[in-house]
């Protein structure tokens, strides 16, 4: 469902603001926030039981499917998804996500980094940052969630979305399903995560002052704590966004979402309580992603 001096993006890509990715000497500039409190969850067994998986399976497609309905809008596909690459769309390789050298924003809109450039590069800063804004926990924060969509999208588009993402995240079945209070917070004991990590970005169009841009992140999701009947799980998206040069800045008109690509997992053990918990206190998320 899902964008400080923040980075949901390209020097950060989630999610309402972004990250970006810099370029020209080839070096990668990186701002991270304050750590952030949280409780970890216990240990998890590698395998689960098929009633188990069934459930995880369940909450992860309600949480997508309530995404795109929040964030789909009324207009029709704009640049996203496979649609948005035609033959001026450009090859992936290293360049697309290779830094320049180029220093990162100094501006901000919230907790959201604004003032991005007016070419490429800027584009892919601002959707990597915005990715990182649209898929925090502050989505779940009616206030944040408010200044986060304002932050990110394009006036027209926040104003008429506001109801829209109100909606889903306030929905008292859907947050029950996922194991948040009536009031987005988490349970005693338990702290929620919800992170967008940026991996690349990558232009597929490009015209001056409109852009289409897809983020790759790994997704973390769920609420850390002993007894947690929804942990923590990863899981791999592509978000393309359809960009807009306004007032000075890219904001965000639509975006697509799917899945992957999703790399063969390791076999490793899942932590136990006191590392996640160690973890989610010490290690905050991108402010800045690109």
């Amino acid at each position: 469902m899902s964008p400080d001096d923040d980075g949901y993006g390209n020097d950060s890509g989630r999610s309402n603001d972004g990250y970006s990715t810099l370029g020209g000497t080839r070096q990668t500039r990186t701002r991270l926030p304050d750590a952030q409190g949280g409780d970890g969850y216990g240990p998890r067994r590698p395998a689960r039981n098929s009633r188990s998986l069934i459930t995880v399976l369940g909450v992860v497609v309600l949480l997508l499917a309530a995404i795109a309905f929040a964030n789909m809008g009324g207009g029709g596909g704009g640049n996203g998804g496979d649609g948005a690459r035609g033959s001026d769309a450009k090859k992936a390789g290293s360049a697309p996500t290779a830094a320049t050298g180029t220093k990162p924003v100094t501006g901000k809109n919230g907790s959201i980094p604004s003032g991005y450039a007016h070419d490429e590069q800027g584009a892919q800063s601002a959707a990597a940052n915005y990715s990182v804004a649209l898929g925090s926990a502050d989505m779940f924060d009616q206030n944040r969630r408010r200044a986060i969509a304002t932050a990110v999208y394009a006036p027209a588009v926040a104003s008429a979305r506001q109801g829209a993402l109100d909606k889903v995240y306030s929905g008292e079945d859907f947050l029950a399903n996922i194991g948040l209070n009536a009031d987005g917070t988490a349970p005693a004991g338990q702290t929620f995560i919800s992170r967008s990590n940026p991996v690349g970005t990558k232009v597929e169009k490009f015209n001056g002052d409109t852009a289409s841009v897809s983020v790759w992140y790994s997704a973390l999701f769920g609420l850390a704590g002993e007894g947690s009947k929804n942990p923590v799980s990863e899981s791999w998206f592509t978000n393309t966004f359809a960009l807009t040069w306004t007032n000075g800045d890219w904001k965000v008109t639509d975006f697509t979402q799917k899945d992957g690509p999703a790399p063969v997992g390791r076999d490793q053990a899942a932590s136990p309580a006191g590392e996640m918990a160690d973890a989610v206190e010490q290690f905050g998320g991108f402010t800045y992603a690109r």
